[in-house]
């Protein structure tokens, strides 16, 4: 199936977000209250998890494994990322625009962050781990990146616990539509 690559960014572009429903169906989807991952000093983390920092357990690559990360964050009993939609990711990774934030254990990748970057904004589509720790430490290591590359947006969708504790907050449609103009405007890059 052919894909128009400027038309799924113009999505994006405008605030909606793909995802297959039960029966593998691809649409656009939008949400009344979007949650945020600050990349400012809001952003936190448990203090165990500083530990597993400082012990440096694990290495962070860009892009080295991209359809590992697509298939470890697919690979769930509910997933609303279809074989379709994984194709779109790997069109989207080619034409530069999808990224895999990884973490490494030796040879063994431990986790990963699925986004999509357009301008200054970080479209977090799915994050897992094989390893524990694995996404957790790469959840840290990508904002230290985002704010490094003076990124304004890091949207992660929807609100879950596991987000909460790094103190993803929520903000409404037009919160976030007024954030996501300010990051089209602006040009950064993760790598």
């Amino acid at each position: 199936m052919e894909y128009d690559i400027a038309t799924i960014i113009r999505g994006y572009a405008q605030g909606y977000f793909l995802m297959a429903d039960d029966t593998n169906g691809l649409g656009w989807y939008s949400s009344r209250d979007r949650t945020l991952i600050p990349l400012n000093e809001q952003f936190r983390y448990p203090k165990s998890l500083r530990r597993v920092l400082n012990q440096e357990r694990f290495t962070v690559a860009i892009n080295r494994d991209f359809q590992s990360v697509v298939a470890g964050c697919a690979n769930r009993e509910n997933t609303w990322i279809s074989p379709e939609l994984q194709e779109i990711y790997w069109l989207l990774y080619q034409t530069g625009y999808a990224y895999s934030f990884e973490t490494w254990q030796g040879d063994k990748l431990a986790g990963g962050i699925l986004g999509i970057v357009i301008g200054g904004a970080f479209i977090g589509e799915s994050m897992f781990y094989h390893i524990p720790d694995g996404s957790k430490v790469a959840m840290v290591k990508l904002v230290e990146r985002l704010r490094q590359r003076q990124f304004v947006l890091f949207d992660a969708q929807m609100m879950n616990p596991h987000l909460e504790r790094f103190g993803a907050y929520g903000v409404t449609d037009e919160e976030y539509q007024a954030l996501l103009n300010k990051a089209l405007q602006s040009h950064c890059y993760l790598v």
